[in-house]
């Protein structure tokens, strides 16, 4: 099978999660197949027939050993982004150009002892709790705004999540 011309080739579908730990701090983790600093949020494909939400909870299963989390909200649209030309290739055979995503906003109800990254096919080799407002800086530039997106969309909900896990006084 000849590959599409790059321009051509359609998105693959797929899910994204911005987790938060009760301090209102995000999950992210360092690609395993990257030397350099690539850290991201969960995120997969959607398989056949499945529906997103479930994607979500799947794909935090199959990546950091855990699906411990509510739903808080949802992107109203689909984001997008391209790889660079060589990496479609490379991972996706000249399929895809780059990825079609619903993003989630999910509370993570378990503790952080929940959480293992050493899965049956491991994607990450670190993780920790990142601040909301620096994941765009986190991430691999061609995904950068991608993420730009995902922060100007949760904004307000991660603001109001962190506002109801403060501590009164």
């Amino acid at each position: 099978m000849t590959a599409l011309p790059y321009a051509e080739r359609p998105y693959r579908e797929g899910v994204g999660i911005v987790l938060l730990n009760p301090h209102g701090q995000v999950f992210v983790a360092q690609r395993i197949d990257s030397a350099e600093p690539a850290w991201q949020m969960p995120q997969g494909g959607i398989d056949p027939g499945e529906d997103p939400r479930a994607t979500a909870l799947r794909e935090l299963e199959e990546e950091i050993g855990t699906n411990a989390a509510d739903s808080i909200a949802e992107t109203d649209g689909w984001l997008t982004y391209d790889l660079p030309a060589g990496i479609a290739d490379a991972i996706w055979k000249g399929r895809f150009r780059g990825q079609r995503q619903k993003w989630f906003l999910m509370r993570f109800t378990g503790i952080d002892a929940d959480i293992d990254i050493a899965t049956s096919h491991p994607e990450f080799s670190a993780w920790r709790w990142a601040d909301f407002e620096s994941l765009p800086a986190l991430i691999v530039p061609f995904k950068r705004p991608l993420y730009e997106a995902v922060v100007r969309a949760f904004a307000p909900e991660v603001a109001a999540f962190r506002k109801s896990a403060a501590p009164s006084r």
